[in-house]
């Protein structure tokens, strides 16, 4: 009997990685827009740059600068499709199960990202409960 245990949480815990692969996506790409976003503020402001070291006025060759930014907002770009790609996957599959209650906590909790407290007063459960649901709904959701 523990060796089922053991499956099933195994099973859960590859159910949970894929489910938050939507969310890791998104870190990623909140990462290389902040990059970014510093890359441009650095070339704007050169003297906003607060690592201690005298910069120069920027006046200098732009062609690295756009080569960066080039680079990056490919990165950006690609990151966004696949984070539309695996957001749509994701909800495909959780639209196939038959409870809505399951549908709705595995939206919340893992395409919006919201806490469980959050997820209980939106759902008017209890914590508990919410947690109980998640559980059901692990089970029941396919990869």
């Amino acid at each position: 009997m523990e060796e089922v245990k053991k499956k099933e949480k195994t099973e859960n815990e590859i159910k949970k990685e894929y489910l938050l692969g939507f969310q890791k996506i998104s870190r990623q790409l909140a990462r290389l827009e902040n990059e970014l976003a510093e890359i441009r503020l650095n070339k704007y402001c050169p003297s906003c740059i607060s690592d201690g070291m005298p910069h120069a006025s920027g006046c200098s060759d732009l062609s690295s600068y756009m080569a960066k930014v080039d680079e990056l907002e490919k990165k950006i770009l690609k990151k966004k499709y696949n984070r539309l790609q695996k957001q749509q996957e994701i909800r495909n599959r959780i639209e196939k199960m038959e409870d809505e209650n399951e549908k709705d906590v595995l939206t919340y909790r893992y395409l919006r990202g919201m806490k469980w407290e959050e997820i209980a007063i939106k759902m008017e459960y209890t914590y508990r409960n919410i947690i109980k649901i998640h559980g059901r709904a692990l089970s029941n959701f396919t990869i």
